[in-house]
C-alpha cells in the first residue's frame, strides 16, 4: 500500500491500471453475454435488464457511491498524515454500510412486490429483483474496502477485485441460468406457447441475477484478504500518528453522512436515466400502442442487453479516471493548490478524450461486425442492434466527459451541482423519449436518441460548472480537434480493412479483428504525427517509457 507522501506513480498511471481492469471486466461481461443470450434469449435478457435497473437504483442509494465518497474523506485525512482519524473513517464507513446495506437488501426483497402493485414491474421481474437483494449488503462492505485503498492512491487491489468479480459473475450467471431452466423446465428447448416462453425466460433471468451476487462475494473475499495482509502496516501507521487530536466517531459519522448523501443523490439521479427509459418503454409504451409483453421485453433486451452493453465498454476508462481523480483533486483543493488542480483536470480530460473519441468512431464504423462477433442474432435483430449502436456512439464521448466532470466537481466539494445538472438532463430526456415514442415510429431509436441527448446535456452543464468552480479552461486543439482528426483517419482505415478482408476471406471474425488492430495502429501513428500528445504525457501512461522509446525508434516522436 503506497504512502501519500512518497507515491511514485502519477494518478494517470493509477487510473490506467483501474481503467485496464474496468475494460477487461466489461469485455468479460460482454463476452459472456453471448453464451447467456443463447441460454435465456432476448426475452430473458429483457426481464433481467428491466429488474437490473431497479436493483441498480437501490444499490446506488445504499452502497454504490461509497468507494468514491470514502476515498475522498480518507484522502483528506491522509494528506494531513492523520492516520488514526483516517482509520476511524474506515470503521465508521463499515458501520454505515452494514446498517444501510442491510436495510436496503431487506427493502428490496420484501418491497419488490410493491413495484408490481404500482405496475412498474411485472411479477416475473419481481422474482428476478429478489434474487439481486443479498448482493446489495455485500456490495456495501466491498465498496468501503475499495475506497480505502483508492484513498491511498493504490488502484491495483480494486482492479484485481473487479476482474475476479466479473469472472465469477460470468461463470455463475450462465451456469445458474442453464441449470435453473433445465431443472424447472426439464429441457432447454424453447416452448411454442407464450406462457412457456415467459416461464423459461424468468428462470433464466433469475439464474443470471444470482451471478451478480456470486461475483461480489468473490471480490469481497479477495479484498478482505488484502486488507488483512496490510493490517500490520496499517497498525504501525496508527501507532506512529503523533497528532494530539483525533476526530470522534460521532463527528466522523456526521462527516460521512454529509459527504456520502450528495454522492448518492448525484449518482442515483445520474443513473436514473436507464430506469426511467425502462419504465417508459416496458410499462407505458405497450399500453398506449397495445403491444404484447413478449415482443416488448424481447426488443428491450436487444437494446439494453446488447447495444447499450457494448456502448458502455469505452466509458470504463472515464469511470476509472473519475475514481482516481477524486482523491487527487480533494487533496490538492484542501491544500489550496488551485493551479495544480487545473493541471490535474486538464490532463484527466485530455486522457479521457484520447480514448473515448476513437472508441466512438470505431463503434460507429464497425457496429455491424462487432455485434455479429459478440451475439448470435437473426438478420433482423442484427440490423436493429447495428443501427442502435451507431445511434448511441456519440453518447460515448458525452458520457465519458460528463462522468469525469461529475467526479471533479465532487472532489472540489461542489457536490450539489452534478445533482442539479443530472435532474435537468433527466427532465429533458424523459420529455424527449415520451414525445418521440408516442408521436413517431422510431420505437427503440427514440430511447437511443434520448440517451444521447441526456449525456450531451450533462456533458455541457458539468463542463461549464468545472470552469466556474476553478476558473479552468480546457485546451481545445490537442484535447478535441487532433483526436477527432486522427479518429477520422482511423475510421476510414478500419472500414477499408474490414470490407477488403471480408471480400477476400468471407470471414467477419477475421476481418473485424484485423480491422480493430489496424485501427489502433493508425490512430496512434496519426496522433503522434499531428503532435496530439507530448512525450511527458505519453510517459504518464502505464508503460509510458516503452511507448516513448518505440515512438522515437519509429521516428514518430523527436
Amino acid at each position: 500500500m503506497s504512502d501519500n507522501g512518497s507515491r511514485k506513480n502519477s494518478f494517470i498511471v493509477q487510473a490506467g491500471i483501474l481503467a485496464a481492469a474496468g475494460i477487461i471486466s466489461r469485455i468479460i461481461g460482454l463476452l459472456y453475454r453471448g453464451p447467456l443470450h443463447r441460454v435465456i434469449g432476448d426475452l430473458g435478457l429483457g426481464y433481467y435488464q428491466s429488474a437490473h435497473y431497479y436493483y441498480t437504483i437501490i444499490l446506488l442509494i445504499s452502497s454504490y457511491s461509497i468507494p468514491s465518497a470514502i476515498s475522498k474523506v480518507i484522502a483528506q485525512k491522509l494528506a494531513m498524515k492523520e492516520y488514526r482519524s483516517a482509520h476511524r473513517v474506515f470503521r465508521c464507513a463499515l458501520m454505515y454500510v452494514i446498517g444501510i446495506g442491510g436495510a436496503a437488501s431487506l427493502l428490496l426483497f420484501f418491497g419488490a412486490g410493491m413495484l408490481c402493485d404500482l405496475q412498474l414491474l411485472s411479477e416475473k421481474e419481481v422474482l428476478v429483483l429478489r434474487a439481486f437483494a443479498p448482493t446489495i449488503f455485500a456490495y456495501g462492505i466491498l465498496g468501503v474496502l475499495r475506497g480505502y485503498f483508492q484513498a491511498h492512491g493504490s488502484m491495483v487491489q480494486t482492479s484485481v477485485s473487479q476482474i475476479l468479480e466479473q469472472v465469477a459473475n460470468a461463470v455463475v450467471s450462465v451456469g445458474a441460468a442453464y441449470f435453473l431452466i433445465r431443472g424447472m423446465m426439464g429441457t432447454m428447448e424453447i416452448p411454442a406457447d407464450e406462457a412457456g416462453q415467459v416461464s423459461r425466460a424468468t428462470y433464466g433471468a433469475v439464474g443470471s441475477a444470482l451471478g451478480a451476487g456470486a461475483g461480489v462475494l468473490v471480490a469481497l473475499m479477495f479484498m478482505t484478504g488484502i486488507y488483512m495482509l496490510n493490517r500490520g502496516t496499517i497498525d504501525r501507521r496508527i501507532q506512529n500518528d503523533r497528532h494530539a487530536r483525533t476526530d470522534s466517531y460521532k463527528h466522523i459519522m456526521r462527516t460521512i453522512v454529509m459527504v456520502v448523501t450528495p454522492f448518492i443523490l448525484s449518482t442515483a439521479i445520474y443513473n436514473l436515466s436507464g430506469t426511467v427509459n425502462n419504465t417508459i418503454y416496458t410499462q407505458i409504451f405497450p399500453g398506449v400502442r397495445e403491444l404484447d409483453e413478449v415482443s416488448v421485453f424481447s426488443r428491450w433486451g436487444v437494446f439494453s442487453g446488447q447495444a447499450l452493453t457494448i456502448s458502455n465498454i469505452p466509458i470504463a476508462f472515464a469511470t476509472a479516471m473519475a475514481s482516481a481523480v477524486i482523491p487527487q483533486v480533494a487533496r490538492l483543493a484542501a491544500a489550496g493548490e488551485t493551479e495544480k488542480v487545473k493541471g490535474k483536470i486538464g490532463l484527466a480530460v485530455k486522457s479521457v478524450m484520447l480514448i473515448s473519441i476513437p472508441s466512438a468512431v470505431g463503434m460507429f464504423v464497425l457496429a455491424r461486425p462487432l455485434t455479429g462477433l459478440l451475439f448470435h442474432n437473426t438478420k433482423e435483430t442484427e440490423d436493429l442492434v447495428t443501427k442502435l449502436l451507431m445511434t448511441l456512439s456519440l453518447s460515448v464521448i458525452f458520457y465519458a466527459l460528463s462522468t469525469l466532470n461529475s467526479s471533479i466537481l465532487q472532489g472540489l466539494g461542489r457536490v450539489n451541482i452534478p445533482i442539479v445538472n443530472a435532474a435537468a438532463a433527466l427532465a429533458a430526456q424523459t420529455v424527449t423519449a415520451v414525445v418521440l415514442l408516442l408521436n413517431t415510429e422510431l420505437d427503440l431509436y427514440a430511447i437511443a436518441v434520448s440517451v444521447t441527448l441526456y449525456s450531451g446535456i450533462m456533458c455541457v452543464l458539468n463542463q461549464w460548472a468545472v470552469h466556474r468552480a476553478v476558473g479552468y479552461r480546457q485546451e481545445i486543439g490537442k484535447t478535441f480537434l487532433i483526436p477527432m482528426l486522427a479518429s477520422a483517419c482511423m475510421g476510414g482505415a478500419a472500414w477499408a480493412v474490414y470490407e477488403g478482408l471480408l471480400m477476400l476471406t468471407a470471414s467477419a471474425r477475421i476481418s473485424v479483428v484485423a480491422a480493430v488492430a489496424v485501427a489502433v495502429a493508425v490512430y496512434t501513428v496519426m496522433l503522434l504525427l499531428f503532435r496530439g500528445i507530448s512525450e511527458d504525457e505519453l510517459r504518464a501512461f502505464p508503460k509510458g517509457y516503452l511507448l516513448v522509446r518505440l515512438a522515437k525508434k519509429c521516428r514518430l516522436m523527436r
